[in-house]
């Protein structure tokens, strides 16, 4: 029975009389009655159930939190892995934990919904592995890990809260190269809408029908609790986009926005200073933040990213030498690092790498963006420019809000810190003056 057949019939019995309903419920029993409540179709919204039209290849459900993207997407990939023995499955969270947590074993997870439908479906965590009694299998990856959907098939995937994926462009190129087993591979996109170009770009693909929907349009959620969220969030910014589902491509109050960006394109001068910027990560792994490692140039009064070498879940030693070598390949005067976290152990590593190096240690006492606004200045005057597209960095430029505030990809604005120290090095450094790097 289609969607509009059983909301048709819905209604109708809605609108009946008290004695043709309980007539209507002697003629069904508890078994039929436990199988109508268990099948998602017959209570879902209809933007949560896969699109009609024909020829699809991506699906993007762009809505607000407590809509039910998750238990959509868990209900799809239920249902294709026991209707299609044999099909294998890419399960991408923003990091592997959250993968788990969420999409596996949360209380909307594949799991819950296999119990709920009476389907035995194996979990090894270990392996990070689902398996169906028809041979289907499902594998968990992570949006923080680009490399480790290189190499495998799938039929189909899910991509879970693709805007906070900390490496989002590569990791869904290789996903999309790995889709290319069985007659019709698709890929659901589940998340929060936020200002990415990723995400404009998959919702502007001819092979993608995109689906939207309001926190307040999921009849399970308490009612207090969304009248709060309105009452609290209604008419801004934050409540179009986290309540209403709303791609809003240009971030109110950005310091950055896309066509000062496309503006400070350049070529490469001659540099008569070069700093490499580092904004160092706070742990080591997965699930962190990237090391920012961003090498930046001035030219008389006009500033210049060169390179973006940034590098994710390598150990201190690892980031180090990708500091010590970008420095080396540049000749860099100096290498301006954040102190903050910690502090002497960031210069320790990076003399270790090279013992030559010029390390300065600066403090963060304000935000990010209250930092950033004197570079963006810069930007604005057409005295800074990108020498060459850096996608990462101009997503975290984007994201970055004046006053305070960070509203762009991932967690942190690793690269764009890492740029705005560089830049606040050689703004503050008077050129001319004799330097001498010690070899």
């Amino acid at each position: 029975m289609n969607f509009e057949v059983t909301r048709q019939q819905m209604r109708r019995l809605a609108f009946t009389t008290r004695e043709e309903k309980i007539a209507f419920f002697k003629n069904v029993t508890a078994i039929d009655l436990a199988k109508f409540d268990a099948k998602f179709e017959n209570w879902a919204h209809r933007n949560q159930l896969p699109p009609p039209e024909r020829g699809w290849r991506n699906w993007l459900m762009m809505a607000g939190r407590g809509f039910g993207k998750t238990r959509a997407g868990a209900e799809w990939i239920e249902g294709l892995a026991r209707s299609r023995p044999g099909v294998r499955i890419a399960l991408v969270g923003a990091t592997i934990d959250e993968a788990r947590r969420v999409m596996v074993e949360g209380v909307s997870g594949v799991l819950a919904v296999a119990a709920r439908n009476r389907n035995r479906v194996e979990w090894e965590p270990s392996l990070g592995r689902l398996t169906w009694r028809n041979g289907s299998e499902a594998q968990i990856f992570s949006g923080d890990n680009p490399d480790g959907l290189r190499g495998p098939e799938h039929d189909f995937a899910w991509a879970d809260e693709l805007a906070k994926w900390r490496q989002p462009d590569e990791a869904w190129v290789n996903l999309q190269f790995g889709l290319r087993r069985g007659s019709r591979p698709r890929v659901l996109v589940t998340t929060t809408p936020r200002p990415i170009q990723l995400l404009t770009r998959i919702r502007d693909d001819r092979l993608t029908v995109t689906t939207t929907g309001r926190t307040d349009e999921n009849i399970n959620l308490d009612e207090r609790f969304v009248e709060a969220m309105i009452a609290t969030y209604g008419g801004t910014r934050t409540g179009r986009q986290e309540i209403e589902g709303e791609l809003i491509e240009a971030i109110e109050g950005a310091l950055w926005t896309s066509e000062s960006i496309e503006k400070a394109r350049a070529t490469a001068p001659i540099c008569e200073r070069i700093v490499v910027g580092v904004d160092p990560p706070a742990g080591v792994g997965e699930g962190v933040d990237a090391c920012g490692i961003m090498v930046c140039g001035r030219r008389g009064d006009s500033l210049f990213v060169l390179e973006d070498c940034s590098v994710q879940g390598l150990s201190p030693e690892g980031w180090a030498n990708r500091v010590a070598v970008a420095a080396a390949r540049w000749g860099a005067a100096r290498v301006v690092a954040e102190a903050n976290n910690g502090g002497a152990m960031v210069k320790s590593v990076l003399l270790a790498a090279d013992n030559g190096l010029r390390v300065n240690l600066v403090h963060a006492r304000e935000r990010k963006a209250i930092r950033a606004e004197p570079v963006a200045l810069k930007f604005e005057r057409g005295a800074a420019f990108l020498c060459g597209r850096f996608p990462e960095l101009e997503a975290q430029m984007a994201g970055l809000i004046a006053g305070g505030g960070y509203e762009g990809p991932g967690r942190s604005p690793d690269r764009a810190d890492a740029m705005v120290w560089a830049m606040t090095d050689l703004i503050e450094t008077r050129s001319g003056v004799p330097r001498v790097r010690r070899l």
